[in-house]
């Protein structure tokens, strides 16, 4: 399941025009299409393996359409009452033609979008539509819808390569095999630092940075790739970074989730990000492994920062949580509002103070952010993407 499997060539019958759809590759996701008329298609989305819950992510190909023919596509098994489909949201359209023939990617495409409560629910449970009008640019292409921008975990591994076979970036940026997830798949961490001239480098702080828990919340991987981009980077400021702290990056702490096209969980059926003051080595390893690799960094350096990267399904802009006392220290460089304001004073376009929350809930306290900031880490951080 690691590699894009190949699709058999479909032959249509003559005159035929049904759209074929398929999401049997990597991170795909799409379990059922009916054909309401000619150009109305309805889709079920498949929940998280092993869950009954989970339906937001989608990303699958459609073939055998006609050009400018307006289509009608509705996924009919939302489970989340608001979405950011109501506020401009539209779905991501990728065409191989478009691609080949001009160079065009990914990009936002439908009209007429509507998000809505239905009338599916015969199992006591609500669910709510998504329903967008498109018309294929070209005749028999083969084209992508996907909820956000796909980032496989193969993806991540040329990524990883790339820096591998680099003669300068291998010498600041170490590749270890963190562990193997429960289907075997490496989790890889990095450790990002400038060889010290000296015994000075065990005075650098440390910085762990983590994403991808939620395997669809894939712009958390797009953010982490461009924060690798500019830390293994050739600007003064990136090389005084590497200079005076060691970065520990995990970049997909699920990709179990994020191979089978999952939105939330792992293979288990479960958050990972709820599991952090588990013990289960076994059943979330990705977890365990990370938490006792922070551990050992703790033995050896003060960790500054400490932040697990996420994308957000319903609220706009870039944000944190943080974790907050009643009774906070006094020292500026601990207290848990002082990151996120300078994040917002520098890229006020980009990043929302006001949407930044401090207080710890109780239904969060098996998360990453928390579990962290109760170990000791002062600044302990989620950070969330529109």
């Amino acid at each position: 399941v690691r590699d894009l499997c190949p699709l058999k060539q479909i032959l249509y019958p003559k005159g035929d025009n049904t759209l074929i759809f398929e999401a049997r590759f990597e991170s795909g996701n799409l379990q059922k299409v009916i054909k309401v008329n000619e150009f109305e298609y309805q889709l079920t989305l498949r929940t998280d393996l092993y869950t009954r819950r989970h339906t937001q992510w989608y990303y699958f190909q459609v073939s055998n359409m006609q050009a400018g023919v307006p289509y009608r596509f509705t996924i009919v098994n939302f489970t989340n009452r608001n979405s950011l489909y109501k506020r401009g949201l539209r779905p991501l359209l990728y065409s191989e033609a478009d691609a080949k023939e001009h160079k065009v990617g990914w990009r936002r495409a439908g009209s007429e979008i509507k998000y809505y409560k239905n009338n599916a629910g015969q199992d006591g449970r609500q669910y709510f539509s998504l329903t967008w009008t498109f018309q294929f640019p070209h005749d028999l292409d083969t084209c992508y819808f996907a909820h956000c921008y796909p980032y496989t975990y193969s993806n991540l591994q040329e990524y990883l390569v790339a820096i591998f076979k680099d003669p300068v970036k291998s010498t600041f940026c170490k590749i270890h095999i963190l562990c193997h997830s429960l289907a075997g798949n490496i989790v890889y961490v990095l450790t990002i630092t400038n060889p010290p001239k000296s015994d000075k480098g065990t005075e650098r702080k440390a910085v762990i940075l983590t994403a991808r828990v939620h395997p669809g919340e894939t712009n958390s991987s797009w953010i982490m790739k461009g924060f690798l981009d500019y830390i293994l980077g050739n600007s003064g400021t990136a090389q005084q970074l590497r200079n005076n702290f060691v970065f520990k990056v995990v970049p997909m702490l699920n990709p179990d989730g994020v191979i089978v096209g999952n939105h939330r969980c792992s293979l288990t059926g479960q958050d990972l990000n709820r599991k952090y003051r588990s013990y289960g080595k076994k059943c979330y390893p990705s977890i365990w492994y990370t938490r006792n690799m922070i551990k050992r960094v703790m033995e050896e350096r003060d960790i500054f920062l400490y932040c697990d990267i996420h994308g957000h399904n319903r609220k706009q802009n870039v944000f944190m949580y943080g974790c907050e006392r009643k009774q906070q220290a006094k020292g500026p460089h601990v207290h848990p509002h002082v990151f996120p304001l300078m994040l917002s004073k520098s890229c006020p376009d980009k990043f929302s103070f006001t949407d930044c929350r401090f207080r710890v809930r109780k239904n969060k306290e098996g998360t990453g952010r928390v579990v962290m900031w109760k170990m000791g880490i002062h600044n302990s951080y989620t950070l969330e993407a529109s």
